[in-house]
């Protein structure tokens, strides 16, 4: 083995010296070097920078552009007609696709629940680290931009930048100043996951209320609707996914940014900057795309399972904690065989567009299992729909928590040497590279984006937690479950049966 920069030995093409070796938040640059072809990727400056505890972070002030902007409440009552619609295939249909177009607005985005024994709060219907929420939703009415204001159940209308054309859309914009300084680059990954979680709780929430749209990849002139959204400094923010919506009009192309030609300014952050960078090199070419269904075709009804979507939705939970402590809670029970069948199936709904449905198959679903019915202990593998086994070890789960970035302690639970099931998604960055360029990385994240949203509604149809984490220590973790050392974990998710009874929420659905 060759040696890092520092002397130790290096255990694999993307490594670093202690302290930093396996954290997840340091090697993810490297791996993204390791992917444009530096064989032994060295060290990025900005990691030995000492940063302010995450604790300490105050989330910025909304976007100047809606100062003074004229707010419209968004239509009560979402809830309720998502109670009306059965789980898993119960659509609603509504007359009005203004009225339709809204509460599904409401059903993507809108508050759920806050718990008042937990320390981050409110909650959405799908996952957010410490919920942040990172990604913003701009909505254009066809005349004027506004901003989706889920704490506020409203649209606010824009009051700086400029609007283009007559199309209704939809734009999904991460804000890296959302998520605390000390993730560095990582805060890069963490808005790509997040829009592809974005796109499909909105791809469900539009095929629920009988919408259809289409996706627009990032390309060349992308980031001249940030100059249309007002949205400055303009490097806060990331390219946006655009969902156009209504009928299909060749003649928006008229109508679609131009590359303006004027250099981006650059924030002092050197970490912030390049992870800027990397997302400015996405050139997609894909033509607006149909929207896929979000919801695997003839999925059936899980024994015990939430009966309608409004209750699917209010259930869905990260692994929740008592009296204010962290992380997770689980229990060894037995669980259905479906657990393990549907999760597969909802992680195979193939995103909307060639370049995302190209890229997944790229990703390799690798789960760890234990006391599910159907399936012996130990590691598989999904092929063909199915989990095929890998290997019977009986100890893989207690020794990936092992690996756990954040252990058991007496502040924050961690009982993943209890879950019912482990899932990781994982790529190979040069093989990303090889086949897309650049623009592969943002790709495949958004991807898994995407297929762990459909993971957690399965999970929660089943009467589990699903928790979406990047803490586990790779080296040791590639080792565990037979990956190749140049195949980086993407993202994971921990499955399980809740340990603790679920205390009194707050219902702040309006």
């Amino acid at each position: 083995m060759s040696e890092t920069t520092t002397g130790t030995v290096r255990r694999a093409p993307v490594d670093l010296p202690p302290p930093f070796g396996d954290n997840n938040i340091e090697r993810e640059p490297l791996w993204y070097e390791f992917g444009a072809g530096c064989d032994e990727p060295s060290v990025p400056s900005w990691t030995w920078v000492p940063e302010p505890p995450m604790t300490s972070h105050v989330a910025p002030p909304p976007p100047a552009c809606v100062r003074g902007g004229r707010r419209t409440e968004l239509p009560r009552g979402t809830a309720e007609l998502l109670g009306t619609l059965p789980f898993p295939h119960g659509r609603a249909a509504p007359s009005d696709p203004d009225e339709a177009l809204a509460h599904a607005l409401v059903a993507a985005f809108g508050v759920q629940w806050s718990d008042p024994e937990n320390v981050y709060n409110p909650h959405r219907g799908y996952a957010s680290p410490r919920c942040l929420y990172p990604v913003q939703v701009f909505v254009d009415d066809g005349e004027r931009w506004h901003l989706l204001e889920p704490e506020r159940h409203a649209l606010t209308a824009l009051t700086s930048g400029r609007h283009r054309g007559r199309h209704r859309r939809i734009a999904l914009t991460g804000r890296y100043t959302r998520i605390p300084r000390g993730y560095k680059w990582f805060r890069g990954s963490l808005v790509n996951l997040e829009l592809g979680i974005t796109l499909r709780s909105l791809a469900l929430a539009l095929e629920l209320f009988g919408l259809s749209g289409r996706l627009v990849l990032p390309h060349e002139g992308s980031a001249d609707l940030l100059d249309e959204l007002g949205l400055t400094p303009s490097w806060e923010w990331s390219l946006p996914l655009v969902i156009e919506l209504g009928p299909d009009d060749a003649a928006r192309s008229a109508d679609e940014p131009e590359p303006s030609g004027v250099p981006e300014d650059r924030p002092q952050d050197a970490a912030l900057r390049d992870l800027v960078r990397v997302n400015r090199a996405q050139a997609f070419t894909d033509p607006a795309t149909p929207v896929t269904p979000a919801v695997p075709a003839r999925l059936p009804s899980a024994p015990g399972a939430s009966e309608d979507w409004a209750e699917l939705m209010w259930q869905r939970n990260s692994g929740r904690m008592p009296r204010g402590l962290l992380g997770m809670s689980g229990r060894r029970t037995r669980m259905p065989a479906g657990s393990v069948r549907d999760a597969i199936r909802w992680l195979g709904v193939p995103p909307p567009g060639p370049t995302l449905r190209a890229v997944s198959e790229l990703v390799t679903v690798t789960a760890v299992v234990q006391d599910v019915e159907g399936h012996e202990d130990g590691i598989h593998r999904a092929r063909d729909s199915e989990a095929v086994l890998l290997s019977a070890d009986r100890t893989a789960a207690a020794r990936l928590e092992a690996e756990y970035g954040y252990g058991l302690s007496t502040d924050a639970g961690c009982d993943i040497r209890n879950a019912a099931a482990i899932w990781f998604l994982s790529v190979k960055p040069r093989e990303l590279f090889t086949r897309f360029g650049p623009g592969g990385w943002s790709a495949a994240q958004y991807y898994c984006g995407w297929a762990l949203h459909g993971l957690c509604l399965s999970a929660t149809a089943h009467g589990m937690f699903a928790r979406p984490v990047r803490a586990f220590n790779e080296i040791p973790t590639q080792r565990i479950l037979g990956l190749e050392p140049d195949e980086m974990v993407a993202l994971a998710a921990v499955a399980g049966a809740p340990r603790h009874a679920t205390h009194e929420l707050l219902d702040i659905r309006v």
